[in-house]
């Protein structure tokens, strides 16, 4: 009997060794990416354009990284505020734990090279060698034309210097060990002809975030297979309020199948007219996380490359209920 105890305390002796050797192993060695490159980005007239284009209106770098007004439908940027960061991810959302979109102006960036910064938005990894965590779908951005990096890059180093230094993230058991194990290297496409929209259009949808957004992930954050941009990610807005993201499939009844394309374009193009004004939202009324200001701004063939890309993927049918208002009770003590 104390020979079999023996036995049995050794093997678990052995297993507590091991996961400790595992875990040091995924937490100081990880994650395993290559060093910065030594790269020199040309700040060119046509690179910045082309990267203020990106980060605006299809990327929308400057949707996270800047403060929103959530009192104002679709929460638009708060004017002066373009890339100070500071937007907040957390439990609210179905995070597992709090993330904060880092100051990407060149108050903060100052001491990056543009190596340093090229690998952050491409496969995830900070200057001092953390793991980001995939709020920023860098996972995508990876697979990007290196040459539309290298214009956001090139943007970003235009921007107004904003002082404004963000908290510290902080992930939850077991997401602070996961989270090493998430970068990967950059692996770049092109950006195909935009003749073959389909193609063209598909580029667009993954570097935009739609495919993120409009997939809903498990409780494990995986995306859940086979619903593809079938929505369904519920977001808590404050103030009672949950928006989910829609159906974008070409399903007739509950998704995107009965749209034209000129009612798709029209759809995004309506809050890029200088007469709309995001109007103020009321308790209980709808708002949503949806930057349609931003990405009124990509070009109408843009936006019809997307709806043709959107018309190839499968259809599902997932009816979604967009908003919820529940009100917060609040306690009064007498």
């Amino acid at each position: 009997m104390k020979k079999t105890l023996r036995i049995v305390g050794y093997i678990l002796l052995f297993v507590v060794v091991a996961v400790g050797i595992l875990l040091s192993y995924v937490k100081f060695a990880l994650p395993d990416i290559d060093i910065p490159k030594d790269l020199h980005v040309e700040a060119t007239h046509e690179r910045i354009e082309r990267g203020k284009y990106l980060a605006y209106h299809v990327t929308v770098c400057m949707d996270c990284h800047s403060a929103r007004d959530y009192s104002l439908f679709s929460a638009p940027l708060i004017e002066g505020s373009d890339g100070k960061g500071g937007e907040v991810f957390d439990q609210r959302f179905g995070f597992p734990g709090k993330f904060i979109a880092k100051n990407i102006t060149p108050f903060n960036l100052k001491e990056w090279s543009d190596g340093e910064i090229y690998r952050a938005i491409t496969s995830g990894v900070k200057k001092d060698g953390t793991p980001i965590f995939p709020v920023m779908p860098y996972a995508y951005y990876g697979k990007m034309d290196r040459e539309d990096i290298y214009s956001i890059i090139a943007f970003l180093r235009t921007l107004r210097p904003i002082e404004n230094i963000t908290e510290e993230p902080k992930a939850d058991f077991p997401m602070n060990f996961i989270l090493n194990t998430i970068p990967v290297e950059a692996n770049h496409g092109k950006i195909p002809d935009t003749k073959n929209e389909v193609e063209y259009g598909k580029y667009l949808v993954f570097s935009a975030g739609c495919f993120e957004c409009h997939t809903k992930p498990d409780d494990k954050g995986k995306k859940i297979e086979g619903m593809d941009f079938a929505g369904g990610w519920s977001f808590n807005i404050g103030d009672g309020k949950t928006v989910t993201s829609a159906n974008i499939t070409p399903d007739k009844q509950t998704g995107i199948g009965n749209y034209s394309k000129e009612a798709f374009i029209t759809r995004f193009k309506t809050y890029a007219d200088s007469t709309y004004q995001a109007h103020k939202v009321g308790k209980g009324e709808f708002n949503t996380i949806m930057p349609w200001m931003m990405y009124a701004g990509m070009t109408e063939n843009d936006l019809g490359s997307i709806y043709e890309y959107l018309k190839t993927v499968k259809p599902i049918k997932n009816p979604i209920e967009k908003f919820v208002y529940k009100p917060v009770e609040i306690l009064s003590l007498k």
